[in-house]
């Protein structure tokens, strides 16, 4: 039996997730998102008392580790981290995009290429492309959308868009083969991949662990 506490905080909407074998126990989530750092900590303890378990029954931490929000990952990461440092347990980190490319692909079986989309400001989004069958097309990386983006896919191939991301993009990308769709996505998916990953014995290190932010954070400096 593995039972693993999933964490997503890369985006608007936190969620955490018990799951044993990969199938779901108990979800918390939390649409404020600048709340997430106060959240996280309570739910997770409120989440675990409401199921009678302790945190030393957990045999794995998983967390989203980006692409996504800067101030939601550096806080999914840091009480991932600190959670299996102190109880000895492996740490698992999956892409967000891989996590909701997976949501999509079970809701959406038709498919023929999964398009997942995160808001990155302005007309920016970090994005990735699979097939239905989870394969990469496009790894994970930050993108300008324009008229012209994923033309060459789209020319040969319905492309499901999804995601917060994909709302913005819609009136840009119009072409016939486009299809913008609604996807359920939460840290319950990520129960599901963290377990293949704790049966294949993929962990991550935990003293070198860090998010995985796509591009680079600028901030501006006062004169």
């Amino acid at each position: 039996m593995a039972l693993i506490l999933n964490i997503d905080t890369a985006m608007r909407e936190a969620s955490i997730c018990l799951a044993e074998d990969g199938k779901s126990l108990a979800i918390l989530k939390n649409s404020e998102q600048k709340e997430h750092a106060s959240w996280l900590h309570p739910a997770v303890e409120s989440l675990l008392r409401d199921r009678d378990v302790q945190m030393r029954d957990l045999q794995a931490v998983a967390v989203t580790a980006g692409p996504g929000s800067y101030t939601g990952l550096r806080v999914g990461m840091a009480a991932a981290k600190g959670f299996c440092y102190a109880l000895g347990i492996p740490l698992i980190t999956e892409d967000t995009l891989k996590v909701m490319a997976f949501a999509a692909h079970e809701q959406l079986p038709s498919a023929d290429i999964l398009c997942p989309m995160i808001d990155a400001r302005r007309m920016e989004v970090f994005t990735a492309l699979y097939r239905s069958d989870m394969t990469v097309l496009l790894p994970s990386t930050a993108m300008i959308i324009d008229e012209n983006s994923f033309s060459s896919w789209l020319n040969e191939h319905q492309v499901s868009f999804f995601g917060e991301g994909s709302i913005k993009c819609k009136p840009i990308i119009t072409a016939p083969s486009a299809a913008f769709k609604e996807v359920n996505y939460h840290a319950g998916t990520l129960g599901i991949l963290s377990f293949l990953r704790y049966l294949q014995g993929v962990f991550t290190g935990v003293a070198y662990s860090e998010p995985a932010y796509t591009k680079e954070f600028y901030t501006h400096t006062k004169k």
